[in-house]
């Protein structure tokens, strides 16, 4: 038994397999398979449909429903759907660049004129509210202050809303100490607070030191009409393609007149009242405490198209956390301080501690052009999927259906070579007919209709008895089977 299984497995690796198409007349299966592969090709036309037609010319990325100055709901398509399904826009054609160098130059403009106790009659223009004049890719603009003039070096009492600097006699002040999250160095002496028996430690600071609280109201509130000039430049290498943000004009008057919009694409001058207001926050309302706002420029170029088709999208949002408005964690704010001199030398600053809000300009995109190497990879795939269908369609029909057994047996069938045996001819020489199967292979012999020698008119696949007789005439002659005939019991069996 042992032998036989391990002949069997011997043999078995030397089989062949072939393909053999089986017209199966189900209904159901037929439809199922036409199903998918319309469903598969919709999905490979449409993608590739969607990713070459024409689309309109990208203005910007509003928040949904709010419109700038010099807009309307009229011009609501000029705008972008909010939301965008990434199957429709792939393109699977084309090779894609997304190495993207960028460059950013930022001018701030706008005066406004301030009347306070500590700075007295005052106008700000660019110089004084914006950090840095450089004109990077992050700036900050000014729209609050506390400021603390007139601060020299020498020692007085340290502000007691600093927890480390309380105490209750000169021993809770150690001298040379700073004082934790504190303005100075301490003295060693303990200062009383009135009749209080608590008090601070001096400290050797620059004195007085800030004691005030936030406005109530943003100093600079009409910075809200101040405008800011975004310019963009851009390059793909692979495509060795470049383009910016700024219409091409000779005109002059263009960007002191224009202001960005549905109308102006290319004009990249912002106003500060609406930068904020696409975020769906109040510019008072962020001036007051600070923030950071994030206005990202985004390209993406069909460069299968024309260079006018490459057009930026701008998206503005607002980057920090917003809490309520008693929160120490809201809001953005620094400090810094312009230092002076008096006629006998000696230096005093003016301490200010700025809200405002912080701009970060971000760039990122991608390119794409034609090339036939991504192009047959997904047409590959699309023919590939064709297949799976088919795959599917025979699952369901030699597993899932009542009658996937029948199916099945017709699907999967063994065939083995007939071969000639050398003593045939002599054996049917000396006994005649029945050894004329032996002749033919043995493949021949298990055949109900060629053991009986029947042959019925309606029998199909039956093997004639005349067919399996030896010819004795002819070329071959002498009880030989003729070439003729050993074709013809083929073509019946098959």
């Amino acid at each position: 038994m042992g032998q036989a299984g391990c002949k069997e497995l011997c043999r078995s690796l030397f089989d062949y397999k072939t393909e053999k198409y089986v017209i199966a007349k189900t209904k159901k299966v037929g439809l199922l398979y036409r199903l998918l592969q319309v469903s598969i090709l919709t999905y490979l036309v449409a993608s590739w449909w969607e990713g070459r037609r024409p689309k309109p010319a990208p203005t910007a990325s509003w928040a949904w429903g709010n419109f700038p100055e010099g807009s309307n709901k009229a011009d609501a398509h000029l705008l972008p759907p909010p939301h965008s399904w990434v199957f429709l826009i792939k393109k699977g054609y084309q090779d894609t660049d997304t190495s993207l160098q960028s460059s950013i130059i930022t001018k701030v403009k706008g005066v406004t004129f301030t009347n306070t106790s500590e700075l007295g009659e005052r106008l700000w223009d660019v110089a004084d509210y914006v950090i840095p004049p450089q004109g990077e890719n992050v700036f900050f603009i000014v729209t609050n202050l506390i400021v603390t003039p007139n601060q020299r070096q020498r020692t007085c009492p340290e502000s007691e809303s600093i927890p480390d600097a309380l105490c209750y006699n000169d021993s809770d002040c150690p001298p040379g100490e700073p004082v934790v999250a504190g303005n100075g160095v301490r003295t060693g002496r303990c200062l009383p607070l009135g009749d209080a028996q608590r008090g601070t430690c001096e400290i050797f600071a620059w004195c007085p030191v800030e004691t005030k609280s936030r406005p109530a109201k943003p100093l600079l509130g009409q910075a809200e009409d101040f405008t800011v000039y975004i310019k963009n430049f851009i390059r793909f290498p692979k495509f060795n393609f470049s383009k910016t943000n700024v219409l091409d004009t000779k005109d002059r008057s263009y960007l002191k007149s224009c202001r960005f919009g549905p109308k102006n694409p290319y004009c990249p001058i912002f106003r500060l009242g609406s930068l904020v207001s696409w975020t769906g926050n109040k510019f008072q309302e962020m001036a007051l405490q600070g923030g950071v706002i994030g206005i990202q420029i985004e390209w993406d170029c069909d460069l299968d198209k024309a260079p006018s088709e490459c057009n930026p999208n701008y998206h503005f949002s607002r980057l920090d956390n917003k809490f309520s408005e008693n929160s120490i964690s809201s809001g953005y704010n620094f400090r810094f301080a312009k230092y002076y001199r008096d006629r006998d030398g000696v230096e005093f600053r003016t301490l200010m501690k700025a809200y405002g809000i912080r701009f970060d300009v971000m760039v990122n995109g991608k390119a794409g052009k034609f090339s036939i190497i991504p192009t047959i990879i997904n047409v590959g795939s699309g023919v590939a999927l064709m297949g799976a269908g088919a795959f599917f369609c025979d699952l369901v029909l030699i597993y899932l259906i009542k009658k996937s057994h029948f199916y099945r047996n017709k699907k999967y069938e063994d065939v083995r070579d007939l071969e000639f045996h050398p003593g045939s001819a002599e054996s049917s020489r000396q006994g005649g007919a029945p050894e004329a199967e032996d002749a033919v292979g043995p493949g021949l012999s298990e055949l109900p209709e060629a053991q009986d020698g029947g042959c019925g008119p309606k029998e199909n696949g039956c093997v004639c008895r005349q067919l399996l007789e030896p010819s004795r005439s002819g070329p071959l002659g002498n009880g030989k089977v003729n070439m003729e005939q050993l074709q013809n019991l083929q073509t019946v069996e098959a």
